[in-house]
């Protein structure tokens, strides 16, 4: 692969820009029963989770120059890579259309107007953006996210100045601290599979990938607190309380617009990216608009008001994975190449899977992720060191920092 113009700054704006959404703050507001307190704890213990395993993902994905979905074909064969490839793109296409559901819904309450020629104008702009390209957005990464920063922070300080005179007293039972904790490792493990999309492409694959975790996770705790803050603080449970009460109306109206833009165009961009582990020949960008295109009928035709069950959904997928390719990689040191190595992986995915729904409705003290995690982790570790005795599998190559 040729060597591409990001940067190590480019890097941290598409990822800052990718924590910046209304999704991020509309999940912190799920958070508020537990006050504030417990809800940032819950926020950044789980930020600090899911932002390890964001990293670990990028960092393989950076060292065999490969897209995200491409590489768990180092584990699970080439039929395993297309299996997570399709999960991948359906998470990507809910998660586009969550996220233009959420603006269109923004929006239409600040400025009223027909919610559908506003969910149709984002879905537009998203294709723009991608006819504009990653490589030359980079810029425009920079100076949209610079000035969605300062509006984030005045927004910030508009709720904390108000905190004497607004709090709120929030009763409800309805969230536990563990499943907050996995709400917020969930967001994070949503990203996973998009990471080594953008890793792939730097000549210093451990600073990048090091940068892109440390700049999403932090900026993700920022816009969770910020949620969690308007809930119990701002007046209300939803991006317009505060944007509201920060006096902001066509300000607000562009950080919508262009913080669902840019964090739209990485979700779709890397579904095009994972498309091509189903088939090389596939157009990336002809995915990608698809995918835009499909997100923004399902915005205007379905509610998607809450998301808990969709983040979920994700975690369960996507962190056994991780533990499992964590674990040929950095401990095996080795890709499988047998069928039976692959149906293996497959089996210890299922099993982990389950153990991490099983939990999740367990109400267990240490919750669904890392117990998942652990099955997965291990149980690849101790079949690897199996594999490596009877010389199924081949050395890792190569693999320079």
């Amino acid at each position: 692969m040729k060597d591409t113009h990001i940067t190590q700054p480019q890097f941290a704006m598409i990822w800052f820009g990718a924590a910046l959404s209304i999704a991020e703050i509309m999940t912190g507001t799920y958070l508020a029963p537990l006050g504030l307190t417990q809800g940032l704890s819950a926020i950044i213990l789980g930020h600090i989770v899911g932002g390890i395993l964001l990293f670990g993902a990028g960092l393989i994905g950076g060292r065999l120059r490969q897209g995200s979905m491409n590489t768990t074909a180092f584990s699970f064969g080439p039929w395993g890579a297309k299996g997570f490839a399709i999960l991948n793109i359906l998470q990507l296409l809910g998660w586009t259309g969550i996220m233009i559901y959420d603006s269109m819904l923004a929006l239409q309450e600040l400025i009223p107007f027909d919610p559908h020629i506003w969910a149709i104008a984002i879905g537009c702009l998203v294709i723009l953006w991608l006819f504009i390209g990653l490589h030359n957005t980079g810029y425009i990464h920079g100076i949209v996210s610079t000035l969605l920063l300062i509006l984030t922070i005045y927004m910030g300080y508009h709720i904390i100045s108000d905190w004497p005179s607004h709090t709120l007293s929030i009763s409800s039972n309805s969230m536990s601290f563990i499943a907050a904790f996995e709400l917020s490792i969930a967001m994070p493990l949503s990203w996973l599979p998009l990471i080594s999309d953008y890793t792939r492409e730097s000549q210093k694959p451990l600073s990048a990938s090091l940068i892109s975790a440390s700049v999403y996770t932090i900026t993700s705790i920022a816009m969770y607190a910020l949620g969690l803050s308007t809930a119990l603080f701002g007046g209300g449970d939803s991006i317009i309380a505060i944007l509201m009460n920060a006096g902001l109306g066509i300000t607000g109206l562009i950080v919508i617009v262009f913080s669902t833009v840019t964090t739209a165009f990485m979700g779709t961009y890397s579904a095009g990216v994972s498309s091509t582990a189903i088939h090389r020949a596939i157009s990336t960008k002809g995915v990608a608009i698809i995918i835009t295109i499909i997100g923004t009928i399902a915005a205007l035709v379905y509610p998607m008001d809450d998301i808990t069950d969709f983040l979920y959904l994700i975690g369960s997928v996507f962190t056994p994975m991780i533990g499992i390719l964590l674990a040929d990689f950095f401990i095996n040191q080795q890709a499988t190449q047998t069928t039976a190595a692959h149906i293996i992986r497959a089996i210890i995915w299922v099993i982990s899977v389950g153990v991490y729904h099983y939990m999740l409705h367990s109400e267990s003290f240490i919750g669904a992720t890392i117990p998942a995690f652990i099955v997965a982790f291990i149980a690849t570790s101790i079949i690897g060191f199996i594999h490596k005795s009877f010389n199924t599998s081949t050395p890792i190559k190569n693999n320079k920092l």
